[in-house]
C-alpha cells in the first residue's frame, strides 16, 4: 500500500509539472471542456431553483402530500353538519371560505379594492367593475361612490380546528388561533404576511365589514403567518367566532356563503363516511361532495426530474464534445513524451504508472474547468438572481443562492470528462515500448 500510494503521489507530482510545462494545450483543454461542464451545472442549478419555487409553497397552498380533501358546496345546513361533526376531532378540520372582507373605517373604499397585492395598489388591477348594456362602471350605477380611506379588503377563512396539521404554516409572529373554549365575540384573526404589510403601514382600525354580518364585529389580530399566498391578503379566523355575527338560523355559510373544504388525515375513511352520509341525508346530493388525496409534492417532482433527465441528457452531448477535445490534445501529447514515457519505462516505471500520469493531468484539467465553471455560473446567479424572486402572482425563490448541488455535479462532470478524455491517451502511453527510447 505504502508503495501504490507512493507510486500515485508521483504520478500526481508529475502530472502537475507536465500541466505547468504544457500551460497552453492544457488552457484548449479546458476550453473544449468548459462548455460542457457549463451545461451541466446550469441544468443541475436550474433544477434545484425550480424545485424551491414549485415546491418551497406546495404544502401551504395544497396541503401535504397523502392528505383527504373534500370540495362541499357553500350551504348553511352543509355548515352545520361540517362543525358537528368535526367537533373535538383531530383528524379533520374544516374550512369556509367567507368571501371579502373589509377591516378598517367604516364608510370608505379601502386600499386595496378587490383584495388587490400590497405592491399594486393604485394600478387599478383587482378594483370590481360592474357591466350592463351602457357599459362598465367603477361602482354600481345609482351609488355614491366611497371616498378612500384607512381599510384593507382581505379574504376571511374560518376554521373548525388547527389547521397546521394539515397545511404547515409558519407562525412568524404572535400567536395561533386557540381553539378550545367558548367562542369570542370578538373574532380573533390570524392575518397573512401580504395583508401584514397593510398593516404595518396604515394605522386601520379594527373593524371589520362582512357581507351577511347583522353587524360590524371588532377582531383582534393576534398574529401572523405565512400561508404561502403572496399575492392575496387573508386571515384566518375561528368559524364559529364569526358565526356569532351572522342572522339567526343562517348557518355557518350564511348569505355570503363560499365553499366548504374539509381537511383529513389519510387513515380517516370513518371520518369521512360519517360526513359524507350526513351531508347526504340532508339533502345534498353524492356527486356534489368531491374527494381526492393530495399528491401535488410527488407531481411535481417527478415532471421536474422528468425535464432534469432530458435536460441533462442533452448537456452531456455538450459534455461529450469536450471530452473529444481533450483525447485530440492528449493524444497528440502522448505522441510528442513517446521518448520520455519510454526512458521512464527503462528505468523501472510500471505501467499503471505511466497511465496515471497521463491521467492525473486530464484529471486536473478537469478539476480546473469545473471550478471555472462553477464560479462563471455562481456569479451569473449573483447577477440575475435578484430578478428571479416571487413577485406579483408568480411565485419566486427568495434570496435566490448558487444550490451546493450544482456545484456538486459540476465537480463530477470535470472529473468524467477528464477521464473520459485521458483514459486512450493513458492507455497509449503504458503500451510504448522501451525500445522506443532508442530513438532518442
Amino acid at each position: 500500500m505504502i508503495g501504490l500510494s507512493g507510486g500515485y503521489r508521483s504520478a500526481l507530482i508529475i502530472g502537475l509539472q507536465g500541466i505547468r510545462a504544457r500551460k497552453t494545450r492544457t488552457l484548449l483543454s479546458m476550453i473544449s471542456l468548459f462548455l460542457g461542464v457549463l451545461a451541466v451545472v446550469v441544468v443541475q442549478a436550474g433544477a434545484e431553483i425550480a424545485e424551491r419555487a414549485l415546491l418551497s409553497n406546495v404544502d401551504l397552498v395544497e396541503g401535504i402530500d397523502g392528505t383527504r380533501k373534500l370540495y362541499l358546496p357553500a350551504d348553511g345546513k352543509a355548515g352545520e353538519v361540517i362543525m358537528d361533526t368535526l367537533a373535538g376531532r383531530s383528524d379533520g378540520v374544516g374550512v369556509v371560505s367567507f368571501g371579502p372582507a373589509i377591516i378598517g373605517e367604516p364608510g370608505v373604499a379601502p386600499l386595496n379594492p378587490g383584495a388587490m397585492p400590497f405592491d399594486q395598489m393604485g394600478m387599478g388591477f383587482g378594483a370590481p367593475v360592474y357591466c350592463d348594456e351602457n357599459g362598465c362602471y367603477d361602482t354600481l350605477p345609482g351609488t355614491v361612490p366611497q371616498p378612500p380611506g384607512q381599510a384593507v379588503e382581505l379574504y376571511l377563512n374560518g376554521l373548525t380546528g388547527d389547521i397546521r396539521s394539515f397545511k404547515p404554516f409558519p407562525l412568524l409572529s404572535g400567536e395561533w388561533l386557540d381553539f378550545s373554549g367558548e367562542p369570542s365575540l370578538a373574532p380573533r384573526i390570524v392575518v397573512n404576511k401580504e395583508a401584514a404589510k397593510f398593516f404595518s403601514a396604515y394605522s386601520i382600525p379594527a373593524e371589520m365589514r362582512l357581507n351577511g354580518a347583522i353587524a360590524n364585529p371588532t377582531p383582534r389580530i393576534i398574529g401572523v403567518v405565512d400561508d404561502g399566498q403572496p399575492w392575496s391578503p387573508a386571515a384566518y379566523v375561528r368559524a364559529d367566532e364569526i358565526a356569532n355575527w351572522m342572522p339567526p338560523n343562517a348557518g355557518i355559510a350564511g348569505p355570503m356563503g363560499g365553499g366548504f373544504e374539509v381537511f383529513m388525515t389519510p387513515d380517516s375513511h370513518e371520518l369521512e363516511q360519517v360526513l359524507t352520509s350526513r351531508l347526504v341525508a340532508i339533502g345534498i346530493p353524492a356527486e356534489h361532495i368531491g374527494g381526492f388525496t393530495v399528491n401535488t409534492r410527488e407531481a411535481f417532482e417527478t415532471q421536474l426530474l422528468i425535464m432534469q433527465i432530458i435536460f441533462l441528457g442533452m448537456a452531456s452531448l455538450v459534455l461529450l464534445i469536450g471530452v473529444a477535445g481533450i483525447l485530440n490534445v492528449g493524444l497528440a501529447t502522448v505522441g510528442e513524451r513517446v521518448e520520455e514515457f519510454a526512458l521512464r519505462r527503462a528505468v523501472g516505471t510500471p505501467r499503471f504508472i505511466l497511465a496515471g500520469i497521463v491521467l492525473a493531468e486530464t484529471l486536473l484539467t478537469g478539476l480546473l474547468t469545473a471550478g471555472a465553471a462553477i464560479a462563471f455560473a455562481a456569479l451569473a446567479l449573483k447577477v440575475v438572481g435578484p430578478y428571479m424572486g416571487g413577485g406579483g402572482y408568480i411565485p419566486g425563490p427568495e434570496n435566490v443562492s448558487f444550490p451546493w448541488q450544482a456545484a456538486v455535479a459540476g465537480v463530477i462532470a470535470g472529473l468524467v470528462g477528464g477521464l473520459l478524455g485521458g483514459l486512450i491517451p493513458a492507455i497509449r502511453a503504458a503500451r510504448i515500448p522501451i525500445a522506443s527510447v532508442m530513438r532518442a
